[in-house]
């Protein structure tokens, strides 16, 4: 059975007990795959990749909220009023 595998690298489970920050390294800051007998149980991300798939997530929500509300009727207010 294959499987799709959604990184350039991997490493087995058993790699990762052995030398966990080793694994990481070895992505050079992008995600690994962790196999457990050759199919994909996880992805180890690196915390600066994390948060860059955070941020898009949170941009894609955003982007959402402006285009429901771009139809919305828009109201004058002088800063005054404020």
């Amino acid at each position: 059975m294959t499987f799709h595998v959604l990184t350039d690298i991997a490493a087995s489970i058993s790699e990762l007990k052995a030398n966990p920050m080793k694994v990481v390294a070895s992505g050079h800051g992008m995600p690994i795959a962790v196999l457990n007998r050759n199919e994909p149980a996880f992805y180890c991300v690196p915390a600066t990749a994390y948060q860059a798939m955070m941020d898009l997530i949170d941009d894609a929500e955003l982007l959402k909220i402006v285009q429901a509300r771009a139809t919305e009727a828009s109201i004058k207010v002088s800063l005054d009023d404020l």
